[in-house]
């Protein structure tokens, strides 16, 4: 009886698998040994304006943290819950084992350090904070990737108002007047800079790569 060949079982491209996390809900885990610096996917979905994604989403309750957005800069954001990809189940972690890298408007999800196969891949979302979030907004956004360096939440520290001598301030504040004087002289009028919207970030900046872009709220 001739033998019969089998064809080779097709191996998944892919160096990571999606399964449920113990973090949240869906995660996205290493599937073989990973290298320091490897880029793992793109952040993909439909690209909209953020008036758009503020319309979109405007009806959520307050209590709702689920968002698939991400800032790419001040006009675009991608919204993964439409053609999104497996990009958007990786999970928060206050000392993550990747990063998110913007290039060309582009957003790809890279190992900070070796990733041994079987971990979970997770970045730091670094949410910002908002004016008129209300007083339980850190346990809305709470964390629990249960890391030794864990914060609690998902958002980024409270910013530290800094003290400054009081011969310092009235020094910065004359020259504050002499320069608005100028200005309004040369002028008749004062500039006002153009508004780019406040977004929550989540993303790390890196030299000559996008900076103030990432992960955005819904609120």
């Amino acid at each position: 009886m001739p033998s019969v060949s089998r064809a080779a079982p097709v191996s998944d491209p892919l160096p990571y698998r999606v399964r449920r996390s113990p973090i949240h809900g869906t995660g996205v885990f290493a599937r073989r040994d990973l290298r320091k610096g490897e880029r793992i996917m793109e952040y993909v979905g439909e690209r909209i304006s953020h008036a758009e994604a503020d319309r979109r989403y405007e009806h959520k309750a307050p209590d709702d943290n689920h968002t698939f957005l991400f800032t790419v800069d001040s006009r675009t954001v991608i919204d993964a819950g439409v053609d999104g990809n497996e990009a958007r189940w990786v999970n928060h972690c206050c000392d993550p084992n990747c990063e998110t890298v913007i290039e060309n408007k582009r957003v790809f999800v890279e190992t900070v350090r070796a990733i041994p196969a079987g971990q979970e891949l997770t970045y730091d979302y670094m949410i910002g904070r908002e004016a008129g979030d209300p007083p339980n907004i850190d346990e809305i956004f709470a964390c629990r990737c249960g890391s030794p360096k864990c914060r609690g939440t998902m958002l980024l520290p409270p910013e530290k108002k800094r003290k400054r001598s009081p011969a310092r301030a009235n020094a910065r504040r004359k020259a504050h007047a002499e320069t608005a004087s100028g200005a309004n002289s040369r002028r008749g009028t004062s500039s006002r800079g153009k508004s780019q919207g406040a977004s929550r970030s989540k993303s790390k900046s890196k030299p000559g790569r996008a900076s103030g872009a990432g992960r955005r709220s819904s609120r």
